[in-house]
């Protein structure tokens, strides 16, 4: 049952509390009726032809609009107004308790709700018995007789209404009995039409029996009036109920309150026990299945008919009817009977030629008894309007969907996102932090340049449900945009927070087969969490992904967000002009240290740096002023003011006899510039310097992330001479197998490796495995790093070839560059004609 429902609704088995005192009440008025009545009963001839009357009158529903309110009325006071004048009390209790039984035997009531009316019947019209039989007699049709049957009828219309209240209150609550009670007023006056009819008939046939032949004859005008009334009356009800259904539908498809606006109208409308609407699992919408039962404030998520019967409807596209009055699937009859279903109406409910549901109604509880072929009619024209109107309701709910749902891997998005932070964020619970983790996929734009789009949406779509299935279920999952993905929940504790992130990263890190071709997916994470690091949605979005965006420079990494990134993020974003300035007054310099060959000392080059002295800052990072030029379209001209500085100086070094060759590291970027080599070219020959002196080293993710579109660039620059280098290798996920395929001459070891060679034996175990591997490739090998003498002594053993490092000497600018050249360089050596060899490492 819906949670909508009436917590106080009792089940009807459960009017027994009622109808027991209601059976004692007339047993006990019966009994003293029977010994002081004379004679109690008897009259069995009237009695059955006023038997016959009552059942008649207590079947058709007569409706009267009176002052703009409908009234609906039997006529089963008439004849009991002539039952208790001409027949003994007990009679009239037994025959209008027999009548009671018939008419809702008719109806086919439930046996709990057949016996409360039967003894409803019963104590009604004993108590009006007695009472009749304890006033003092009268003669003839006068004041005092009616008085005396009036107050008979009264009783028994009192004892009825009080007894139809307390079950109400007792098995739905007490405002439907209350609700009962504001009926009298409506009930006393058609009760009044019907006692003041029977003694106006009462008094005729006193005059004479022969009277009954003008009241035949009127009584069959009356049902030709009244037949036709009750057709005007019908047309007007139901224009009526469907137009205040038309207006509840419409305005209930604008808050989401469509299907209880929709059942207990069309319940009302077609007067029936139960109506139900279904709606089969259709996209990302679930199966709806919902009914409206009589005096029950709620709607169930069950239904009284089987699901074959909406099954039906929906296959065939047409109306399936089972009952009395209609009946086009009599197979069902049966086991419909079986269920207490007597009738039912089911009707498709069409989105053009399309049917997505059905819409029925179930056992009818008025005249007639039965529901008919007008009834069909007026159905399918509901149903066509709830069509239309869920169609409409499930169009706004789509177009709310995807307001705040990503299209392509169907996660919220980022609106949703924030709006989902900004509610958690506003209910504090002690001992409780709000978590927010952004996953950045590493690579994507390769797997985009490389395979097209498509495989990249695949990544996407991949790791969205990853992510999905892997977080906690407490957790929201979303699609932060591009290929971010934000997973926000709540958390003991930031450090729960930072474990969870790094659980999820490796949870949904493993291969992506495409075709044939095998990708493999990693991320970076970026933590933030609430409250430590802001108090709305807004800024804690912002800092997790300035939290992401320094885990990308540590591949692999999960960073939790620190002040100290957000004053470099605002940095950076007020070096953008500043740098421009700089390339254009030059005030940017290049440093240079030494690279020299590990097992003689020998001088073989120098790396060439780029440095910045803000006048504001101070020694602004590469890291810094790199990343500004590439998002500001500066670094091409930052590049080539590296390379020509170190052209230039390479020129000089030359002229002086001291012929040394210069690397210049490329950002990733660079390499994807189709006009790069002949940049290179062009400077080559400005300078007068010998290609194989240049050596550009670019990074291992720059070059070695599956990406083809450095290979076209690399291989031009090979073919002018230039040497190419691998710098920073080991940090990324590649494999040495992987150099094989590109066109480079050298592979630089990353300092991490080579520092921590003394006490890790793992470092100590890479280093030998690249330099050993190089050298099979042919490919030189130059350690970074280098920083002592032990260091030294380790890169000798396994046989590394060249090195740089603190030990020989610190990035220089060119003036003190000369100076060390004074110092360190073994004069002799120059003077040869070999490469310079340094005197001593300091």
């Amino acid at each position: 049952m819906s949670g909508r429902d009436n917590p106080r609704r009792r089940p009807s088995e459960d009017a027994w509390i009622i109808t027991a005192p209601l059976a004692l009440v007339a047993v006990a008025c019966s009994t003293v009726t029977g010994l002081i009545a004379k004679p109690p009963i008897g009259g069995w001839l009237p009695a059955v032809l006023l038997l016959a009357l009552m059942i008649v009158a207590s079947g058709p529903v007569v409706g009267v609009v009176i002052r703009r309110q409908s009234l609906g009325m039997t006529l089963t006071e008439l004849p009991l107004v002539l039952a208790f004048y001409f027949l003994p009390p007990l009679t009239v209790v037994l025959i209008y308790t027999l009548s009671s039984l018939v008419t809702h035997l008719r109806h086919r009531l439930s046996a709990p709700k057949l016996w409360f009316n039967v003894a409803r019947a019963a104590a009604g019209t004993s108590v009006g018995a007695l009472v009749l039989t304890i006033l003092p007699p009268t003669e003839g049709v006068g004041p005092a007789t009616w008085l005396g049957l009036c107050l008979a009828v009264a009783m028994v219309i009192l004892v009825s209404l009080t007894s139809i209240a307390a079950v109400q209150t007792l098995l739905i609550g007490w405002h439907a009995g209350r609700e009962t009670f504001r009926a009298l007023r409506s009930g006393v006056l058609t009760n009044g039409i019907n006692v003041s009819a029977g003694l106006i008939v009462l008094m005729l046939l006193e005059q004479s029996w022969w009277s009954l032949v003008p009241l035949a004859a009127l009584a069959a005008g009356l049902v030709a009036v009244y037949r036709s009334y009750t057709e005007f009356f019908q047309q007007h009800r139901t224009l009526s109920g469907m137009y205040e259904l038309s207006r509840a539908i419409s305005a209930s498809g604008q808050d989401g309150t469509l299907a209880d606006a929709l059942l207990g109208r069309v319940r009302g409308l077609m007067q029936a026990e139960y109506a139900t609407l279904w709606l089969p699992a259709q996209g990302r919408h679930p199966e709806t299945l919902l009914t409206a039962r009589v005096d029950d404030p709620g709607l169930l998520d069950t239904a009284p008919t089987g699901v074959e019967l909406r099954q039906r409807a929906m296959q065939k596209a047409r109306p399936v009817t089972v009952g009395r009055g209609v009946c086009s699937d009599p197979e069902f009859r049966a086991s419909l009977a079986e269920q207490g279903v007597k009738d039912t109406i089911i009707v498709p409910l069409r989105s053009g030629r399309v049917v997505i549901g059905t819409l029925e109604v179930t056992n009818r509880l008025v005249d007639p008894s039965h529901f008919t072929a007008r009834d069909v009619a007026v159905l399918e024209t509901v149903a066509a309007h709830a069509a239309v109107a869920l169609e409409n309701s499930r169009l706004v709910d789509r177009l709310r969907h995807d307001a705040d749902h990503d299209t392509l891997t169907k996660l919220p998005n980022r609106r949703r996102l924030t709006a989902a932070v900004a509610e958690a964020v506003k209910i504090g619970a002690p001992g409780e932090v709000v978590a927010l983790l952004l996953f950045d996929v590493d690579r994507l734009r390769q797997v985009n340049e490389s395979l097209g789009h498509a495989a990249g949406d695949k990544v996407l779509v991949e790791v969205a449900e990853r992510l999905r299935a892997c977080a906690p279920s407490s957790a929201l999952v979303g699609r932060a945009g591009g290929d971010e993905f934000l997973v926000t929940l709540r958390l003991e504790s930031t450090e729960a927070a930072l474990e969870l992130a790094a659980q999820l990263r490796e949870q949904i890190r493993d291969e992506m087969v495409f075709d044939a071709l095998t990708v493999d997916v990693d991320t970076v994470v970026g933590v933030a969490v609430h409250p430590d690091h802001g108090s709305d949605a807004v800024a804690l979005l912002q800092r997790v992904d300035l939290a992401a965006s320094a885990a990308k420079s540590v591949p692999g990494s999960v960073q939790l967000y620190s002040p100290a990134l957000e004053s470099r993020s605002l940095r950076r974003l007020g070096l953008a002009g500043d740098l421009q300035r700089a390339l254009d007054e030059g005030k940017l310099e290049v440093y240079f240290q030494p690279k020299v060959t590990l097992r003689d000392r020998r001088l073989v080059g120098v790396e060439c740096l780029a440095r910045w002295e803000h006048p504001a800052h101070g020694t602004v990072s590469p890291d810094d002023f790199v990343a500004v030029a590439e998002h500001t379209g500066q670094l091409g001209r930052l590049t080539e003011f590296v390379l020509r500085e170190s052209l230039r100086r390479s020129r000089d070094w030359s002229h002086g006899e001291q012929p040394l060759s210069v690397a210049v590291n490329l950002a990733a970027r660079t390499l994807t510039d189709q006009h790069f080599p002949a940049l290179v070219r062009d400077l080559l020959a400005e300078y007068g310097v010998p290609p194989q002196r240049l050596t550009l080293e670019v990074t291992e993710a720059g070059v070695l992330d599956g990406a083809e579109r450095p290979i076209p660039t690399l291989r031009s620059l090979r073919d002018l001479g230039v040497r190419l280098s691998v710098d920073d290798f080991g940090t990324g996920n590649s494999s040495l197998a992987q150099l094989r395929r590109l066109p480079v001459h050298e592979v630089k070891v990353d300092r991490s490796f080579v520092q921590g060679m003394a006490t890790d034996p793992g470092d100590l175990a890479i280093v030998n495995a690249v330099v050993t591997l190089s050298q099979q490739f042919g490919l030189a090998v130059v350690a970074e790093g280098v920083e002592s003498e032990l260091m030294l002594e380790l890169l000798q053993d396994i046989g590394c070839e060249i090195g740089q490092g603190f030990l020989f000497s610190r990035p220089l600018p060119y003036e003190r560059l000369e100076a060390w050249f004074g110092a360190q360089v073994d004069p002799e050596t120059v003077a040869t004609g070999e490469l310079p060899r340094l005197r001593v490492v300091p």
